[in-house]
């Protein structure tokens, strides 16, 4: 059956299982690509490139970024991030979707930037984007909690970050609440299903 391929930002607050549902879309759906993304920043831990990122010397970004060749980019911390245009182009012509996990300002600028270019732009014709929100931000203190890996201070910032973007939630064209993994995945692929044509 042909589908029509999809470009799927995915946002959400630290804690709300975007990486989970991510992992959990790309076991159901063999056609949907990860997006990976560039940054100048060294390798942690047992991370590959090619795989967890693209990790780029600050003069070959510089070099993209002269050449136009990201569909958004950023300064975290003294390391650039970005996305490259081309991949994302190249597996939509293979007829497959691209997913792109990103925060809630880069979106943003991925947003603006397809919404500036052609109606006949397989990025434009493709384009979705998907808020994961938590049921309440006091779940989400409680989820955080559970996880036992940040200080009081990090939960504190992180749940800050998190209702400043659930602030911002109503730019996206889809947002899903995860009050439960299993119907929150189950929306998400009914959402995908009607958006590419495979009802």
């Amino acid at each position: 059956m042909k589908t029509k391929p999809l470009f799927i930002v995915l946002s959400a607050p630290s804690g709300c299982g975007k990486s989970t549902l991510i992992d959990l879309l790309l076991q159901e759906y063999h056609d949907i690509v990860y997006s990976i993304s560039c940054t100048t920043r060294e390798p942690r831990g047992a991370e590959e490139d090619g795989i967890d990122y693209h990790f780029l010397s600050k003069e070959r970004f510089a070099q993209l970024l002269a050449e136009d060749a990201f569909l958004e980019h950023a300064e975290v911390h003294g390391n650039c991030y970005g996305t490259l245009k081309a991949p994302i182009v190249e597996v939509l012509a293979e007829g497959n979707s691209m997913i792109l996990d990103i925060d809630v300002q880069g979106a943003a600028k991925v947003r603006e930037r397809v919404r500036a270019l052609p109606n006949t732009d397989p990025l434009k014709i493709g384009y979705v984007d998907i808020f994961i929100s938590p049921p309440s931000i006091e779940e989400l203190r409680d989820r955080l909690e559970k996880r036992g890996t940040d200080s009081a201070q990090t939960i504190e910032r992180r749940l800050a970050n998190a209702q400043g973007e659930i602030a911002r939630a109503g730019e996206y064209m889809y947002r899903v609440t995860n009050d439960d993994l299993t119907v929150c995945f189950k929306r998400l692929c009914d959402l995908i299903d009607a958006l590419s044509g495979r009802m």
